[in-house]
C-alpha cells in the first residue's frame, strides 16, 4: 500500500512539474530561441554522451533537428531583413557560428548516423573547411565502410583547391567493396584535371545522383547552372574579341554580334540578348569589351 501510495505522489508530482515547465517554457520561448541561437554549447560531445547514457540516440536526434531549426532561423531572419529569397549558394552571408558544434555534437552522441555528415560536407566548406573536414574524418572513423563519406570528403578537398588529396581520398574510398567505378575513375579526373569545368560537372552530376534531399539537389543544380553559365560567358568573350580585333573597337550593343552568338549556339532572344541559364539576359561591361550575368539573375556569381 506505501509503495502505491509513493507511486501515485511520484507521478502527481512528475506531472506537475511536466506542466510548470511546459508553461515557463512557452513564456520564455523566444528569450530561449534567441539565446540558443548565438550561444555556445556549454557541453562538448563526449560530456553529454556520458550525461544522456542510453538516450544518446534520442539526444543526437534532438540536437539534429536543432541544427536544421538554427540553420533555417537563420534563413528566415535573413530574408526577412534584405527583402528577398535567400539562395542556398550563399550560406556564407549567414552568420553560423554555432552549426559546427551542433553537429559535432549529433554524431558524437551517435557516430552512425550519417546525415549530419553529408549535410556538413554540403554547408560547411563555405563557413569553416578545417572543420568540415574534422566532421567527415570523424565519420570515416566511425563507419569506415561507408564510400559516400569518402565522397563527400573528397569533394571538400575539391573544392578548397587541394586536388592532390582529392584524389587520394576517392582512391581510398575506391577501395570498399560495395564502391561505384566512377569513385575510382574521380581520383584519377582529380590528378588530370583538378579544377577543369568536366571535372567540377561530373562531381557535382555524382552528388546530386547520391542523395535524394532536396536541398542538395536546389544546391547542386545552382552549381550546374553556373558552370553553364560560365562556359557560356566565356564563347560569348571569344566573340567580343574577334568582334573587336575585326572591327577595331568593342561591340556598343548586343545587336552587332548576335548573328555570331547565334551561330555559337548561344540563346539570344528576339531583341538579339544572349540568355543566361534562367534565361535572363547578360549584360555587357567594360565598355561593350566583356560580359556578366545580370546583377538579379538567379544564376550564382560564384
Amino acid at each position: 500500500m506505501k509503495q502505491d501510495v509513493f507511486l501515485v505522489l511520484a507521478i502527481v508530482v512528475g506531472l506537475t512539474a511536466a506542466a510548470l515547465l511546459t508553461r515557463w517554457n512557452d513564456e520564455h520561448r523566444q528569450d530561449l530561441n534567441a539565446q540558443f541561437t548565438e550561444d555556445q554549447l556549454y557541453l562538448n560531445g563526449p560530456a553529454m554522451k556520458r550525461f544522456t547514457l542510453a538516450f544518446n540516440g534520442v539526444a543526437a536526434d534532438w540536437y539534429w533537428i536543432k541544427s536544421l531549426q538554427y540553420v533555417g532561423r537563420k534563413i528566415v531572419n535573413y530574408e526577412d531583413t534584405h527583402a528577398g529569397k535567400f539562395d542556398l549558394a550563399s550560406l556564407s552571408s549567414l552568420d553560423l557560428r554555432l552549426l559546427p558544434s551542433l553537429l559535432r555534437m549529433t554524431t558524437t552522441l551517435d557516430p552512425q548516423f550519417l546525415e549530419p555528415y553529408y549535410y556538413g560536407a554540403l554547408v560547411l566548406p563555405d563557413l569553416n573547411p578545417d572543420e568540415a573536414i574534422s566532421l567527415l574524418n570523424h565519420g570515416i572513423a566511425a563507419n569506415p565502410d561507408k564510400w559516400r563519406l569518402y565522397q563527400h570528403l573528397g569533394y571538400v578537398y575539391w573544392q578548397r583547391g587541394d586536388y592532390q588529396k582529392a584524389s587520394e581520398v576517392y582512391a581510398a574510398g575506391s577501395t570498399i567493396p560495395d564502391a561505384p567505378p566512377w569513385l575510382l575513375a574521380m581520383s584519377s579526373r582529380m590528378k588530370a584535371e583538378g579544377g577543369a569545368n568536366q571535372a567540377a560537372r561530373e562531381m557535382y552530376t555524382h552528388l546530386i545522383e547520391a542523395s535524394d534531399d532536396p536541398t542538395v539537389g536546389e544546391m547542386v543544380a545552382k552549381q550546374l547552372m553556373r558552370l553553364d553559365s560560365m562556359e557560356e560567358r566565356d564563347k560569348i568573350r571569344q566573340i567580343l574579341t574577334e568582334y573587336a580585333t575585326r572591327t577595331g573597337r568593342c561591340a556598343t550593343t548586343w545587336r552587332e554580334i548576335s548573328p555570331a552568338l547565334r551561330a555559337d549556339g548561344l540563346r539570344v532572344d528576339a531583341a538579339g540578348l544572349p540568355l543566361d541559364p534562367k534565361s535572363v539576359p547578360y549584360r555587357l561591361i567594360n565598355n561593350g569589351c566583356d560580359v556578366d550575368l545580370d546583377e538579379h539573375s538567379e544564376v550564382p556569381h560564384r
